[in-house]
């Protein structure tokens, strides 16, 4: 029965399966944010490295304010999309599936000159979720979880003919608390966003491509 009281989880959106390859992801500058298989160039994309190996999708009512520059992302703004999530549990969640998760650490990556967090959560019915409660319990109970991750997103972009991808933090994955944080933080840009105080007070030291992004998102809103 529901409380209306907070928990210990949060709400994973999936967009793309895990052991699947193609690039699907919540379209948020389309009128009910449909999750849709992503194009460039009139052709639809997937991601040439191969499957990825984890349940990978978002969560909701979160936003990478890209006029914003975390004081840990190299001095970076923000990837104007919600927070992306690494989901690690055995099943394997349909696109579009909702599952309750459990935070367990952030990774800090750059693409593309943009700050872009990774956020790992685990099913809250997996069988391993009773002994994964943090970021260290990751590499004690599922050893080279992290790494494979890491390197996955560091080289998923190399087949096409991009640079590898770079990390802040020293490459470290962050624990559940600091996850929590960068996780507000997007929250409150959420809120910022879809209430229309973030195109009301952005002022004139953005340049005009980030306003016109700003004003889209906040009419889908």
């Amino acid at each position: 029965a529901e409380t209306g009281k907070e928990t210990d989880y949060m709400n994973f959106v999936c967009e793309i399966p895990k052991f699947t390859r193609k690039k699907y992801e919540i379209a948020t500058d389309e009128e009910f944010t449909p999750i849709k298989q992503d194009e460039k160039k009139g052709k639809l994309r997937e991601f040439k490295k191969g499957d990825i190996f984890f349940n990978y999708g978002c969560f909701p009512q979160t936003w990478e304010d890209p006029t914003f520059v975390h004081p840990d992302a190299e001095g970076c703004r923000g990837d104007n999309d919600p927070l992306d999530v690494c989901e690690i549990g055995a099943r394997i969640i349909k696109s579009g599936g909702v599952r309750p998760v459990k935070v367990l650490g952030i990774l800090m990556m750059i693409d593309e000159g943009e700050a872009d967090w990774k956020i790992v959560v685990i099913d809250k019915e997996d069988k391993w979720a009773p002994f994964i409660n943090d970021i260290n319990d990751v590499e004690e109970q599922l050893p080279g979880m992290l790494d494979a991750i890491r390197e996955w997103y560091r080289t998923y972009k190399i087949p096409d003919g991009k640079p590898p991808n770079t990390f802040g933090l020293g490459e470290r994955f962050m624990d559940k608390a600091y996850a929590k944080t960068v996780i507000d933080e997007c929250h409150h840009a959420w809120e910022s966003l879809i209430s229309g105080e973030k195109e009301r007070t952005m002022g004139d030291n953005h340049d005009e491509e980030v306003k016109k992004l700003v004003r889209k998102l906040s009419k889908n809103s």
